[in-house]
């Protein structure tokens, strides 16, 4: 089974300026993106803007200071949050995760951002990285 690194997603409080260095930098800016059910707004970042397998940056910005982002940036301030895999068969892989004793946070696939289905793997079985896994539709 192939996987890819998809993207690293850091989390801002403010998009403009999260912005800024990125674009200076060369990288191509998309639209942002309400996910609603997790609670945050995404704006992708193309690395490489004719490579689809190309890892992207990700700014997630909060909808509110109860979700998960607006939680994690009054604990731990502006940063990466999490590095997400791109993978084939995403439940396939949360199965053999699971059987090997590591810890998800969901078990079940969700909605996420561009219609991708996802998970998220628990930091505590990856050495403190919140690890997030993607299936493209």
């Amino acid at each position: 089974m192939k996987i890819y690194l998809d993207h690293i997603g850091i989390a801002c409080e403010d998009f403009d300026a999260g912005t800024k260095f990125w674009n200076l930098l060369g990288l191509t800016q998309g639209d942002d993106e309400l996910v609603a059910d997790q609670g945050v707004v995404t704006r992708f970042f193309e690395t490489s803007k004719n490579d689809e397998k190309s890892p992207l940056i990700e700014l997630l910005k909060p909808t509110g200071d109860d979700t998960a982002i607006g939680k994690f940036l009054e604990k731990r301030g502006p940063g990466i949050q999490q590095i997400c895999f791109r993978v084939e068969d995403i439940v396939s892989v949360i199965d053999t995760l699971k059987q090997n004793g590591i810890a998800m946070i969901n078990e079940v696939p969700e909605l996420g951002a561009h219609g991708a289905l996802i998970a998220f793997v628990h930091p505590k079985s990856t050495g403190g990285v919140l690890v997030e896994l993607a299936q493209k539709q």
